[in-house]
């Protein structure tokens, strides 16, 4: 994908949004990993909101922000723990950054949190990558040109795979294969799902499962525009369906469906209203 005029430069080459994000999220990751070896010495409290913030979620975002803004200066950036800060230019691009997604699971040493990072162009996600450093792997999509996962080695992003969501499968909850995260958030949303199918434990980001093509459907049971930004990108470029709740596809506060189909999740949408109008009645 083409990037601004004033591109970053990278071994005397422009480079492109992409591997602009990619820089970012690993350089990012590289931060976040130091931490993470050394948990027992990470202060943590608690936000207004009551999730965990850490000195490792402030120092990522730092890193991510210190390669945008040197690459792409003129860009606008929202990140989750330093707010939206404005590039040299008003214009239409902005990056969204997520810097540790998943830090309960951060502070206590589970491998599954992410790297986060989207680039939103004229109100639409053109890029986005997430990364999985602890477990070494990262995914990512530009808008129309599929989604991809590969390896972080040796600082770089290797061994691009394209992915795409299951081929075949069924168009309703029932029988699909189903994950959810948080696990504990909003039980009430996942209750419908759960009456007709069992939600299966995942080691990566279920959003993620679904574009690799290992699971159909997946809800996330809460989240802000940096939970959703790179991923409902990767998994609309592998070919499957994202929206909130309230069928908003564009990522944005609150629950949110991933789903191998645009039918499944329309079929998903009408089982959670029919719950919700059935609770209310």
């Amino acid at each position: 994908m083409r990037g601004n005029s004033d591109a970053g430069v990278q071994d005397g080459l422009v480079e492109t949004d992409l591997q602009v994000a990619q820089r970012a999220v690993i350089t990012g990751a590289a931060v976040a990993l130091r931490h993470f070896g050394a948990l027992a010495d990470l202060p943590r409290e608690l936000k207004a909101d009551g999730s965990v913030v850490t000195a490792a979620d402030r120092a990522v975002e730092t890193a991510v922000r210190e390669v945008l803004s040197a690459a792409r200066p003129d860009d606008a950036v929202l990140g989750e723990e330093q707010g939206q800060s404005q590039g040299g230019k008003p214009g239409s691009r902005r990056w969204i950054v997520d810097p540790i997604d998943g830090t309960r699971l951060f502070v206590t040493g589970d491998d599954r949190w992410l790297v986060l990072l989207g680039l939103e162009v004229d109100g639409e996600m053109a890029v986005g990558v997430a990364a999985h450093p602890a477990q070494g792997s990262i995914w990512w999509a530009v808008r129309g040109e599929g989604a991809y996962e590969g390896r972080i080695v040796g600082g770089r992003a290797v061994a691009a795979t394209p992915i795409r969501v299951a081929a075949d499968g069924p168009d309703t909850v029932e029988g699909s294969r189903l994950s959810v995260v948080p696990e504990d958030w909003a039980p009430h949303l996942v209750a419908p799902l759960r009456k007709v199918t069992s939600p299966l434990p995942w080691t990566i980001h279920p959003g993620l499962l679904v574009a690799r093509g290992e699971i159909d459907l997946a809800m996330q049971t809460g989240g802000q525009i940096w939970d959703f930004a790179a991923t409902s990108l990767i998994v609309t470029e592998a070919g499957g369906s994202f929206s909130g709740l309230s069928g908003r596809t564009r990522p944005g506060p609150g629950a949110s469906l991933y789903a191998r189909s645009e039918a499944l999740r329309v079929a998903t949408l009408e089982a959670l209203a029919d719950a919700r109008h059935a609770t209310a009645s």
